[in-house]
């Protein structure tokens, strides 16, 4: 009754992290670029109370086909990013990109670090640097001449700038596109911002549309994917497994008082 109690009590455990993933991908339905997350659980050691044998006593009966062994419950073992393109939405902005397709933009995060986002919300600094929502540079670095009019972002990541006068755009740079191997070894650092990891891999970069990469659509940014609809089944799911794994540690603890009031 005590294994049973530690057992029912690991299922809750196992979902509490269940609803504070769905929690975090509820609270970013709204954010550009975000991959929801999905926990995966793996169940414990099991203990061995008889073992299967294939005779008894060596005089050619037949044994145990089947053993008994009762489990010790579950454990959180991942929470897999999913990478599934987000709905497509027209801002008509300029400055914001979209990729269709695999790849992440390329951003210096400190002086130290590089980092990759799916977010294409760009701004431009006071010094005609391109840079995201939170102030993080593109990699390799983007600079729009001062009183440009028009900045033209093409499917192949090339930049360019209308001046006052000009009546031809100036080719002022280019934008890459980062792959990995293993995108779901990433780890988030915040602000739509991953870094890569061992299990991740090296990041290959690209011009967007070649050898696999995805391209660039100006004026659309790609939403959050997270389905409402998919996260409220897996949260009601969720409720009502914690729930019955809490009448279990309620029914372990009756029997322990039927147990203890024995004469």
């Amino acid at each position: 009754m005590i294994r049973s109690m530690h057992t029912a009590a690991s299922g809750m455990e196992a979902m509490q992290s269940q609803i504070d993933v769905i929690a975090n991908n509820m609270a970013n339905v709204n954010t550009t670029g975000f991959k929801k997350a999905r926990a995966e659980f793996q169940d414990l050691l099991y203990q061995e109370v008889r073992a299967p044998s294939a005779n008894r006593n060596g005089r050619g009966n037949a044994g145990r086909p089947v053993g008994v062994e009762i489990g010790l419950g579950t454990r959180l073992v991942a929470t897999q990013k999913m990478y599934q393109t987000g709905d497509m939405k027209q801002t008509q902005n300029q400055l914001d990109l979209a990729i269709q397709g695999d790849g992440f933009f390329h951003v210096k995060v400190n002086q130290d670090q590089t980092g990759f986002t799916r977010a294409g919300d760009f701004k431009i600094t006071a010094q005609g640097q391109i840079v995201t929502s939170a102030g993080h540079p593109l990699e390799p670095p983007l600079f729009v001449p001062p009183e440009t009019t028009t900045i033209t972002i093409e499917e192949n990541g090339l930049v360019k700038a209308l001046q006052p006068g000009q009546t031809e755009p100036v080719e002022v740079g280019s934008i890459e596109l980062a792959r990995f191997a293993n995108p779901a070894g990433l780890k988030s650092l915040g602000e739509g911002v991953m870094v890569e990891t061992e299990a991740s891999g090296r990041a290959v970069l690209g011009t967007p549309g070649d050898e696999g990469v995805g391209t660039l659509g100006q004026g659309m940014l790609e939403g959050s994917n997270v389905a409402v609809v998919e996260e409220m089944i897996d949260l009601i799911a969720a409720q009502r497994a914690y729930e019955i794994n809490s009448r279990v540690i309620k029914a372990a603890d009756e029997m322990l008082a039927e147990a203890a009031q024995l004469r």
